[in-house]
C-alpha cells in the first residue's frame, strides 16, 4: 500500500492491490471528517479527480511505477486511461446557458476552479442576476465531456441558482462597489461518473511579486455569440494583451483591461497567460496556464459619436485573486 496524498485536512489517498489484483486507490477520511474509508479504480479516481492534488500524485506515481522494470508488480497491471489528445486548457472552460424554467434566455462562459476537495464553477456575476437588464434566471446549464476517448460524447448539467428562496452562488465585494464575479459550487458526487474536465485552483493565480507588463499577451477562452466546435464541444480562444497597468485596480475597480476582440457570450471566460516554468515541469501541472482574471464585458465610450468614433475595442477583467475570496 502506497501513500499518494495527504490533505491539509487529515484527509489520506492510497494506492493499493484491490481483491483482483488491480490497483485500486482508498480514501481514508481523517478522523473529524467520520467517514468510512472507500475504494475507486485507478480510471474511474482519474475522472472524477484528477485535476486534484490527489489526482496529481497519483499521476506521478504512475509515471515512476511505468518507469520501472516490467518486474515490478504494478507495472504489468495495466488500468488504460485514455487521455483526449487536445490542450487542457480548453477541458477548463465550460459551456453556459441560462434558464427561466424551461426557457432558455442567454448563453456564457466559464470554468472550473477547484479549492481543495471543493469544487466551483465560476462565471460573471450578470450571468446569475442583472438587475438593469432584468435578467433573472433560476438555473444554469454547463455542458460536460463525458467520455475521455471520444470528445463528441458531452450530456447538459443543470444548476439550481435558487433554494427555499435563497441564492445558491457566491459574489463579492470590494472598495469599489460589486464585483462582476460569481461562483456556484458543485457537487462532485452528483456529476456524471465519466466526466471529464480540468480545474484551475490556488496555484495558478499570479503570486503578489508577479507583474504583467503592459501588452503582455492574454487569452481569452470562451464562447462568444455561443459560438464553439460544436463536433467535440470545445470553446474557441481569441488572443489579447493586456491594455492597462496590471496590479492596479483600473479607475478604483478590482479589475485591469485587455485589448481583444470579443462578443456577447464570453461573459466569465478565463483570462489566462502561459506559465513558461509549469510548461517546462515534468506534468507537475494539468494546466500550464497563469489565470489572470475573469472576463467581464466590453467597454466604450457612452459620449462617443457612434456614427464616426470606432468602439473602443477594450473589455474588462476582475482580477482572479477575488476567488479566494468567495470560495473559502
Amino acid at each position: 500500500m502506497t501513500e499518494l496524498y495527504v490533505s491539509a485536512n487529515g484527509d489520506r489517498w492510497l494506492m493499493h492491490c484491490g481483491r483482483d489484483g488491480v490497483p485500486v486507490v482508498r480514501h481514508v477520511p481523517s478522523v473529524s471528517s467520520g467517514g468510512e474509508p472507500t475504494d475507486a479504480s485507478v480510471e474511474d479516481f482519474l475522472l472524477s479527480a484528477r485535476a486534484t492534488p490527489q489526482g496529481e500524485a497519483l499521476l506521478a506515481s504512475m509515471a515512476k511505477l511505468a518507469s520501472r522494470s516490467a518486474r515490478e508488480p504494478f507495472a504489468t497491471v495495466g488500468t488504460t486511461v485514455h487521455q483526449p489528445t487536445v490542450d487542457s486548457l480548453l477541458l477548463a472552460a465550460a459551456r453556459v446557458r441560462t434558464f427561466a424554467n424551461e426557457r432558455h434566455l442567454t448563453n456564457a462562459s466559464g470554468f472550473f476552479f477547484r479549492r481543495e476537495e471543493r469544487l466551483f464553477l465560476v462565471t460573471s456575476r450578470h450571468v446569475v442576476y442583472d438587475a438593469a437588464s432584468e435578467h433573472c434566471p433560476d438555473r444554469l446549464e454547463i455542458e460536460l465531456h463525458i467520455d475521455s476517448g471520444n470528445l463528441g460524447a458531452s450530456t447538459w448539467y443543470s444548476l439550481p441558482l435558487y433554494a427555499e428562496g435563497l441564492s445558491l452562488w457566491r459574489e463579492g465585494g470590494d472598495g469599489g462597489g460589486q464585483v462582476d464575479v460569481a461562483v456556484v459550487e458543485l457537487v462532485k458526487g452528483q456529476l456524471p461518473r465519466t466526466a471529464v474536465f480540468e480545474a484551475f485552483g490556488p496555484e495558478h493565480l499570479p503570486k503578489g511579486q508577479e507583474v504583467m507588463t503592459i501588452g503582455s499577451s492574454v487569452l481569452i477562452v470562451g464562447f462568444p455569440l455561443g459560438f464553439h466546435d460544436s463536433l467535440h464541444h470545445l470553446p474557441v480562444v481569441r488572443q489579447g494583451v493586456i491594455a492597462s497597468a496590471f496590479g492596479l485596480r483600473f479607475q478604483g475597480k478590482g479589475c485591469f483591461l485587455t485589448d481583444a476582440r470579443t462578443h456577447r457570450g464570453t461573459s466569465g471566460a478565463p483570462v489566462v497567460t502561459s506559465d513558461a516554468i509549469a510548461a517546462t515541469a515534468s506534468s507537475k501541472y494539468a494546466l500550464p496556464w497563469k489565470l489572470l482574471g475573469i472576463h467581464s464585458s466590453t467597454i466604450d465610450m457612452g459620449g462617443r459619436d457612434l456614427a464616426v468614433d470606432e468602439s473602443l475595442g477594450l473589455n474588462s477583467a476582475w482580477y482572479a485573486d477575488i476567488l479566494m475570496a468567495i470560495t473559502g
